[in-house]
């Protein structure tokens, strides 16, 4: 199939659009949808096709309540690492959408999965967790383009998740996804709409 000037710029778009989601609306995702995302993760690229990641989707209150409870205290302990007269600026950032959002998702990457047979990691086996954050990009595309907003919390102990979740020992915390309607649109990052930060320059070298 030969794409066209036309899917360019759908994906450039898609692209544009692609926001770190922290204000939701609480109306739930239509199941059909959520099923579609779902299936797109299936069409991420994996080391040795090995497919590692591992997702849970968080709907016991109790279980969200741990979470919710781990990210505040992550939180404010982050908050000591500024100076006296940013910590206020700092906790004043939203940056989570766990209390509204309607679908929580936490991935893991499976490091004892035998597809592939080790192929592709031998020298490199940081490569499994590459692969399911690749999962969780092309999720994150797929949602956009259903009009779902989606925001990555990783201020977490990652410890503390997986042991509230029962994970086995083998599965590695990659990510924690809330996912929902988004409360307004925006193609500028909050953070540079806060004035917390701005873009640094690219560095694309040719040697």
């Amino acid at each position: 199939m030969q794409l066209t000037e036309n899917h360019r710029a759908m994906l450039a778009d898609v692209l544009k659009w692609r926001r770190d989601v922290r204000h939701f609306r609480r109306d739930p995702i239509d199941p059909d949808v959520l099923a579609r995302l779902q299936k797109s993760m299936t069409f991420a690229p994996s080391v040795g096709n090995a497919r590692p990641w591992r997702v849970i989707q968080v709907e016991n209150p109790d279980l969200r309540a741990q979470i919710i409870a781990n990210f505040e205290a992550c939180n404010r302990a982050a908050a000591q690492a500024y100076a006296d007269d940013e910590q206020a600026d700092y906790l004043a950032l939203k940056l989570a959408g766990l209390h509204e959002a309607p679908v929580h998702l936490a991935v893991f990457t499976d490091l004892s999965v035998d597809e592939g047979r080790g192929l592709g990691r031998q020298s490199m086996p940081e490569t499994l967790s590459y692969s399911t954050v690749m999962a969780i990009y092309t999720l994150w595309l797929a949602a956009r383009a259903e009009n779902i907003g989606l925001g990555w919390v990783s201020i977490l102990d990652p410890t503390a998740v997986a042991a509230t979740l029962e994970t086995p020992e083998n599965w590695l915390f990659t990510g924690y996804l809330c996912l929902g309607h988004t409360a307004s649109d925006s193609d500028t990052p909050l953070l540079h709409e806060t004035g917390w930060q701005e873009d640094t320059a690219q560095d694309w070298q040719i040697r």
